[in-house]
Order: C-alpha cells, then structure tokens, then sequence
C-alpha cells in the first residue's frame, strides 16, 4: 500500500487523558515525522502532528485517538501524485 503524508490537530479537553494520549503517540510513532505542542491558557491544549504512513495506518492512529472521550481530533490526507 502506498504511503501518504497528512496532518492531525488534536485537542486535549481533559488533562486526565494526556497518559493515554501519549501512549497511544508512542506506539504509532513510526509515522510521526513531526509533533508541536501548543500549551493555551484556556485549557484546552493542542498538538499538531505530521504523519507520512499508510491510510491503514494513519487510520489506526486516529480511530484510537479519537475514541478518547476528552480528545479532539482531525486529519488531513495529501493525494499522491
């Protein structure tokens, strides 16, 4: 299957749920070209990701992501051309 490269923007609503986020980063952190952290004074922090992987797994990453109930999260998929 043919890699693409994408973005996601995650926020964080819940500081409880930051463990799980972060295991969740490491075990997929063989698509993680890039991350930024982005720590804002009404709480709700953000991180934004760069990813280079398979839709399968840009998708794995994401659907684990986003089935955290105080998590945020959107993808966006460059076309291979």
């Amino acid at each position: 299957m043919e890699k693409r490269v994408g973005t996601v923007i995650i926020q964080i609503n819940r500081h409880e749920d930051v463990a799980h986020l972060n295991d969740i980063l490491s075990q997929h952190g063989g698509i993680i070209l890039g991350r930024q952290g982005l720590p804002r004074s009404n709480g709700k922090n953000l991180i934004s990701l760069i990813l280079e992987g398979t839709t399968d797994q840009i998708g794995a990453l994401t659907g684990q992501l986003g089935r955290l109930g105080g998590i945020q999260v959107k993808s966006v998929l460059l076309k291979n051309s």
